[in-house]
């Protein structure tokens, strides 16, 4: 594998000195590219542009010919898992994600294999070694998975959800089942995360996108406790380095201090926690990944700056701080106000690093 040209995205989540503070998007390879709405409607769907490894490598790197992003992240979706495990992913037109099969009972649930990455997920491995070879050493590329509460949602729920009435009823009625669903998820997305890591990804993320919607006590048994064996079994060196651990829990700023106890190397945060007192609240323990309000981008570029300007002062002095927005970028985003966000990341951050 080529030479890493920049490294600063892996330093800073190992908390090591950085020459600015690096920054990458949630969602960047997305709808707000007009380049990537051309390479969709050329792939016929999302999920054929998932499965196409090149077409996957493509939209990886637009974002990264237009703005001087400091890490790539793989082309796929949270989905892919139960996909593979046989639940029929289809995504209805502007409905979001659909499954034909949802597992509601003990017969479903028991009858779940676990999926064989570069057999079933083959062409996931097929993107991240492409994708690899495509970057050249650019900056570093980044693996993901959804977590199993997250995942176990979709495959009890059927779909999307508002309320979570069917996979918090079974939660509620049947932690049995639930734990029976999660412990098969728990399994694969470790087995995925691995074999993502042996491909090529560089350092690896857990997206946790309805630990939020849980309370306290459900959140550590039925999210937290799981995400932590996931990073208990992950490869923890490749290529001789480090591949760091990111956890990111949508709506989880009240469990940093639990988050930062499971052994990753570094917690996402979203918009609604001040990244300053996040930093105060786990001290060495962890980088911190995040976490400009989304919607910020709808604003004028003096905006954005001024935004940015604040979260790298809230953060402070030294490394371990990823710049990132606090979830994914919105479709509608004009592309230049992303790329005045990344250049006021870079601007502003050096006086920080010093």
């Amino acid at each position: 594998m080529a030479e890493l040209k920049n490294d600063r995205f892996l330093r800073a989540l190992m908390r090591e000195p950085v020459d600015i503070t690096p920054v990458w998007m949630m969602r960047q390879a997305g709808r707000y590219l007009p380049e990537y709405r051309e390479t969709r409607a050329k792939a016929g769907s999302f999920l054929d542009l998932c499965k196409n490894p090149e077409l996957a490598c493509e939209v990886t790197l637009q974002p990264l010919e237009r703005f001087p992003l400091d890490a790539a992240i793989l082309f796929s979706d949270i989905l892919t898992i139960p996909d593979a495990m046989g639940l029929g992913l289809y995504f209805g037109e502007g409905e979001g994600p659909k499954f034909e099969r949802p597992v509601r009972d003990k017969g479903a649930i028991h009858a779940l294999g676990v999926p064989d990455p570069e057999d079933d997920l083959g062409y996931v491995m097929d993107a991240v070694r492409t994708i690899r070879r495509a970057l050249n050493g650019r900056v570093p590329l980044i693996g993901f998975s959804g977590s199993p509460w997250t995942l176990a949602t979709y495959m009890v729920e059927g779909g999307s959800t508002k309320n979570f009435a069917l996979s918090k009823g079974m939660m509620f009625d049947r932690p049995d089942l639930m734990h029976t669903l999660l412990d098969k998820l728990a399994d694969a997305v470790t087995r995925y995360l691995n074999a993502q890591i042996a491909a090529g990804a560089q350092a690896v993320m857990i997206f946790d996108t309805w630990g939020g919607t849980l309370t306290p006590r459900d959140y550590k048994e039925f999210s937290l406790a799981y995400m932590q064996r996931i990073v208990a079994g992950l490869t923890r060196e490749s290529e001789g380095r480090k591949v760091p651990s990111i956890l990111f829990t949508k709506g989880g700023g009240q469990w940093l201090e639990a988050m930062a106890e499971t052994g990753a190397d570094a917690l996402g945060l979203d918009w609604t926690t001040d990244i300053g007192e996040a930093r105060a609240r786990v001290g060495d323990k962890v980088a911190l990944q995040g976490n400009l309000d989304p919607c910020t981008l709808y604003a004028s570029p003096e905006s954005i700056r001024r935004a940015v300007g604040d979260i790298l002062e809230s953060y402070g002095k030294g490394s371990g701080h990823v710049f990132n927005l606090g979830h994914g970028i919105h479709p509608e985003i004009p592309p230049e106000h992303a790329a005045a966000m990344v250049e006021a990341v870079h601007e502003l951050s050096g006086p920080y690093h010093e």
